[in-house]
């Protein structure tokens, strides 16, 4: 596959995962991906499809769990493969005496390309948990602002925690989200403090793992994220939990109220006012008499009799 197919291909996967398709057509589509896609670092940062699949990581499915896993797996192990060929073209001239002696050379410095490599493993080598710009290693001064470069280290510590994916992909959207905020807040004032501290508490909470995949994988647009109200960043399940309680709240509120009558032939044997609602129900057999629920409007004291 090129790399307008795999692109394709992504949105596909992301469309079919809006409108909650099975588990079986999210498969049958990745199964074209685990044949179809030679990863480098250039294709996955062009098609993105790494993001897309990684947040399949968190499907309900375990099968599409499992394939999502082996996928991300597989195509890092591929990118990490590569910097370690750099060096072979170099022995090529080897073959010939005159260049013989330039082969030499070729071998002492053939430690030098693995070097980023060691990096990238260092950087995922950290439990996901405990990822930041410190562990990452991630250069955020970039504004020239000092409060607005520790705002872009706010985005990256929230957007990092839990995820898998490479720092540099991480930064990017941390400086986007940061410009986008600024851009609104028109300098660097109270309200722009106030919106990146929320955007952070929200992008760690634990139970909302999805909000961090969806602005890391650009579902979720720097522009649009800033301007988000907390009820907009809710997860799915907390947000049907909300319209379970709102709506069992309302069902309360519609139920029939026992209708109390107010009579001064009662007197409240706590303050003996004669101001006492009163209602009646039958609390035992049929034939026997009903029981009174007594209230003194006065100072709320609550009895009963048969």
């Amino acid at each position: 596959m090129d790399a307008k197919e795999i692109e394709l291909r992504g949105k596909a996967i992301g469309k079919a995962m809006q409108e909650n398709e099975p588990g079986s057509s999210l498969i049958k589509l990745m199964n074209d991906l685990k044949t179809g896609v030679h990863a480098t670092e250039e294709l996955l940062r062009q098609t993105r499809i790494g993001v897309t699949i990684n947040r399949l990581r968190q499907h309900k499915d375990p099968a599409v769990q499992k394939l999502a896993t082996e996928l991300v797996s597989r195509w890092r192990d591929e990118v990490k493969k590569q910097p370690g060929k750099k060096p072979m073209p170099a022995k090529a001239p080897a073959a010939n005496g005159s260049a013989s002696p330039a082969a030499q050379p070729s071998r002492t410095q053939s430690p030098a390309p693995t070097q980023p490599k060691k990096k990238a493993v260092a950087a995922h080598n950290v439990d996901p948990d405990k990822r930041n710009y410190k562990t990452d290693k991630v250069r955020y001064q970039v504004t020239g602002n000092e409060s607005r470069d520790q705002c872009v280290r706010l985005m990256y510590d929230g957007l990092a925690f839990m995820s898998s994916e490479l720092p540099d992909e991480i930064i990017g959207v941390a400086k986007q989200v940061e410009a986008a905020a600024y851009a609104n807040a028109g300098s660097v004032n109270d309200a722009y403090k106030q919106k990146m501290r929320s955007l952070f508490q929200n992008l760690k909470n634990k139970s909302n793992p999805q909000l961090r995949q969806r602005v890391l994988s650009g579902d979720v647009t720097p522009k649009r994220f800033v301007i988000m109200s907390h009820d907009d960043m809710k997860s799915e399940a907390r947000r049907k939990e909300d319209e379970k309680l709102e709506k069992e709240n309302m069902n309360q509120a519609m139920v029939a109220q026992v209708e109390k009558s107010i009579s001064k032939e009662f007197q409240c044997g706590k303050c003996k006012k004669k101001m006492v609602s009163y209602s009646q129900a039958q609390t035992r057999s049929a034939d026997e008499p009903m029981t009174t629920f007594c209230e003194c409007m006065n100072c709320g004291n609550r009895w009963k009799f048969s």
